[in-house]
């Protein structure tokens, strides 16, 4: 049991990581508005993603791994496309409350964009989380379940400690102390 904690926070934080990165490089390199941190954190992570990583294994993890046919065609992914797309939206909009409940405003505005829900969540957004996600179900994780399996246990448990320790003071620093002044 331990073991798989351990395992999913290693998820959490590099999906975390590589939701940072992505929002930074369309920020910096396709939109070229400059460089700012796109964490809630003072850290480089967006727990969006890693929250949003964890909830698709957990949900669509199974669905995945079956062979779903309409005669002789294989449609489990296009089922698993449809599903990223239906839990990353949700994800992204129950985000977006959170975060106005919690700092007052959210980090995206998707007024812009057609068909948007009050600037919250929107079709093309919804639609490269879809890409995105099957990268990630189909291509990233089975990196990252080999990548954690060939690290030593004790290096693991230190690893991941370290990871934990780094995130919890990052998260007292920016949400706890800052609301209790």
């Amino acid at each position: 049991m331990k073991q798989k904690i351990q395992e999913y926070f290693f998820y959490f934080m590099l999906y975390s990581m590589i939701g940072w990165i992505y929002e930074v490089f369309l920020e910096v390199v396709v939109y070229r508005w400059g460089f700012s941190n796109r964490g809630v954190l003072l850290g480089p992570y967006c727990v969006i993603y890693g929250v949003g990583a964890l909830i698709l294994i957990f949900s669509l993890g199974k669905l995945q791994k079956k062979r779903v046919y309409i005669g002789k065609i294989l449609i489990t992914p296009v089922l698993v496309f449809f599903g990223i797309i239906l839990v990353t939206t949700a994800v992204e909009l129950l985000g977006s409350y959170i975060m106005e409940l919690t700092t007052g405003g959210w980090m995206w505005d998707y007024h812009r964009f057609a068909f948007n829900f009050q600037g919250r969540i929107a079709l093309n957004p919804s639609i490269r989380f879809g890409i995105g996600g099957m990268v990630f179900l189909y291509v990233l994780q089975p990196l990252f379940v080999k990548l954690a399996a060939k690290i030593p246990s004790k290096s693991f448990t230190i690893i991941t400690g370290i990871m934990a320790v780094v995130f919890l003071a990052d998260v007292i620093v920016t949400l706890v102390l800052p609301a209790l002044h």
